[in-house]
């Protein structure tokens, strides 16, 4: 009896301790659960994605991203793309970087044409669809804007009559769905003033800033032509007027139009083309504060261990000050042909509220040449010694009125000027984008758009190789011989392994 008696505390005992662990594992593992749970709550809602891809085809431009943080509202997108459409894949891929980029601004939706009959039929009627062609729609605040395939790449159909399907040369699809959404966003496009009348690239197709004239327009901006001799006074409508690469001066009339348009807080950005002679011009510019010097930036590249050649062609880098170039310091940029110097006279000119800002400096080596047409090699070399330390620069920013705070807005004349008119072409642009940038940066500046200031998507160009006759020789051998040899070695290890 005493022993049962004994025995019955000791199996409680057991009983209370195998409750207690199999309550401690009950905590643990609700514990472990709410944790992965949590875990994966946040990872689904922070995460990051990278584009280790060599062309980066999908990552969106630093533009892109800052416009869509700028989003107040739900920006929808709609996709009407058959499974056989070329770019589908693309398309579907970018557009996952956009809902990413959004942070929940951006909601899309898929709709097959061919199957979803039904769904896609209550959208075109809606949306007063028209084509047949496969597209997009964006649809932002009741306003809605059209983006079709054929806007958002470039289709190579030259193999279709042999058979081959068409080939996507180019894709373009960030430039065309960031443009309509601009478009959405800002209402009434911008208006920008191009000046002509001084053998300034025209505007027309074909000519030598097609490139730069595209991809203004595609940021919500029209051009309209302006001759200063037909008008007493610019046009309302127009905040910012262009000047590029004049030939030949402003006369008298001209320059009192231009005159009174920055008194009256106009914007203006001048390109200038230093083999050109325009004395007005250069006066007016120097009115505010920055001077136009009649030189020549040189510099001698060694070429061999005592062979020097001397070029005009400037690598320069860009000043991060400024809100135009922030986000391109320290960024270089190929400036072909001619460029002339500008010394900024900040002193002169603050009496009068205006602001100066170097912009653009060329690099290190790199000397202003008075006497730029002589062929005196020993006095180029000369001033090449004396001059080559002294930071040279070639583009600033003029503003009257402003504020020195970025975040306060007030009504101001600004202007940006450069001492070359060549880096806009498309021969430079499409080889070294970063004119480009600075372009739509100083014209978002000028236009008051600092939020669209940004580095912009790349401008589609298609990808090629280009093999010479020693490298085909190689490819060649390489089909033709190793490709077979491998296999044919791998067999006979197998084989002789298999004999043994």
């Amino acid at each position: 009896m005493a022993n049962e008696t004994n025995q019955r505390p000791g199996r409680t005992g057991k009983k209370i301790r195998r409750v207690r662990i199999g309550f401690n594992v009950l905590a643990q593992i609700v514990l472990v659960l709410f944790l992965a749970a949590m875990v994966n709550s946040i990872a689904f809602k922070h995460y990051a994605r990278w584009d280790f891809s060599r062309d980066q085809k999908y990552a969106l431009s630093d533009k892109t991203k800052r416009f869509l943080d700028t989003l107040k509202g739900k920006m929808r997108i709609t996709v009407f793309f058959p499974p056989g459409t070329p770019i589908s894949t693309d398309v579907q891929n970018l557009l996952t970087e956009y809902q990413y980029a959004g942070k929940g601004k951006v909601d899309i939706e898929h709709i097959d044409p061919e199957r979803n009959l039904s769904r896609a039929k209550e959208l075109f009627d809606k949306y007063k669809v028209v084509t047949d062609e496969p597209l997009l729609i964006v649809d932002y605040e009741g306003r809605n804007k059209t983006v079709k395939a054929s806007e958002m790449a470039d289709i190579d159909q030259s193999g279709m009559a042999l058979g081959e399907s068409p080939r996507v040369a180019a894709f373009k699809g960030e430039q065309a769905i960031t443009s309509a959404m601009i478009d959405l966003v800002e209402g009434k496009k911008k208006t920008l003033g191009y000046v002509l009348g001084h053998k300034e690239p025209p505007l027309a197709e074909g000519s030598a800033i097609s490139v730069l004239k595209t991809f203004i327009e595609n940021e919500n901006i029209q051009f309209k032509e302006l001759n200063l001799l037909d008008l007493d006074a610019i046009l309302e409508d127009v905040k910012t007027v262009m000047i590029i690469g004049p030939q030949y001066d402003f006369s008298d009339r001209e320059m009192k139009v231009l005159r009174n348009f920055w008194d009256k807080q106009g914007r203006i950005l001048l390109l200038l083309d230093p083999a050109a002679k325009t004395p007005k011009l250069d006066a007016f510019v120097n009115e505010l504060g920055v001077k136009v010097n009649d030189d020549r930036l040189m510099v001698y590249l060694r070429t061999g261990i005592q062979e020097l050649a001397l070029t005009r062609d400037v690598q320069a880098r860009f000043l991060g000050d400024s809100p135009i170039t922030k986000r391109l310091a320290d960024v270089r940029a190929l400036f072909l042909g001619g460029t002339s110097s500008l010394t900024l006279e900040p002193d002169r000119v603050r009496a009068a509220n205006t602001r100066l800002e170097p912009l653009i400096q060329a690099e290190k080596g790199y000397f202003a040449e008075t006497y730029y047409n002589t062929d005196n090699q020993a006095k180029l070399q000369a001033d090449a010694k004396r001059d080559n330390n002294t930071p040279v620069t070639i583009g600033a920013a003029i503003e009257k009125g402003g504020s020195a705070d970025e975040r306060v807005q007030v009504n101001s004349s600004r202007l940006v000027v450069v001492s070359n008119a060549t880096f806009v072409q498309d021969n430079a642009i499409t080889q070294d984008q970063q004119g480009l940038d600075f372009v739509s940066g100083s014209v978002n500046w000028l236009l008051s758009r600092e939020q669209l200031i940004g580095i912009a998507p790349k401008v589609s160009k298609p990808l090629t190789f280009s093999l010479d006759q020693d490298a085909l020789a190689r490819l060649r051998w390489i089909i033709l011989i190793f490709m077979p040899l491998i296999p044919a070695v791998i067999g006979t290890v197998v084989w002789w392994q298999r004999r043994v």
